[in-house]
């Protein structure tokens, strides 16, 4: 077994290393979303298989247009989310679960009332980050 430790996927998350199975959400080191295109700010830990962030999004503001090639499950943990997945619009509330199928175009803000905390999982084929769509 090789010394030097797996590289993350995503610039600045934490890549979990042998032996690691506990992790401080509020320790670990909290990057953007998807630099090019969201406010999503938060922790950011990968695995070999799965790529998991505990995620806020201020209040008013959210997502462009963007898509990425693996899939993802968003999990709505306070505030309402507004989000345009395909051509079909969505309004997430706390406790419910959003499927955003790989290479769908997609985005998505917090109302005006209140930031969005999210928990979010994407399968490791690909970083956190999308790409923005014109």
């Amino acid at each position: 077994m090789s010394s030097q430790a797996a590289v993350a996927r995503t610039p600045g998350a934490k890549r979990a290393g042998t032996g690691e199975y506990l992790f401080d959400l509020a320790k670990v080191n909290h990057i953007k979303g998807g630099p090019a295109y969201s406010t999503a700010e938060g922790a950011c830990i990968e695995g070999d298989r799965m790529i998991v962030a505990l995620m806020r999004m201020a209040a008013g503001t959210g997502a462009e247009p963007h898509s990425h090639p693996n899939e993802q499950w968003i999990y709505i943990l306070e505030g309402t989310f507004k989000a345009k997945i395909g051509d079909k619009e969505i309004v997430a509330k706390p406790g419910s679960v959003v499927y955003i199928p790989s290479n769908t175009i997609h985005s998505g803000k917090a109302t005006p009332d209140a930031d969005v905390l999210f928990f979010t999982v994407k399968d490791a084929s690909h970083s956190l980050h999308g790409f923005k769509t014109a």
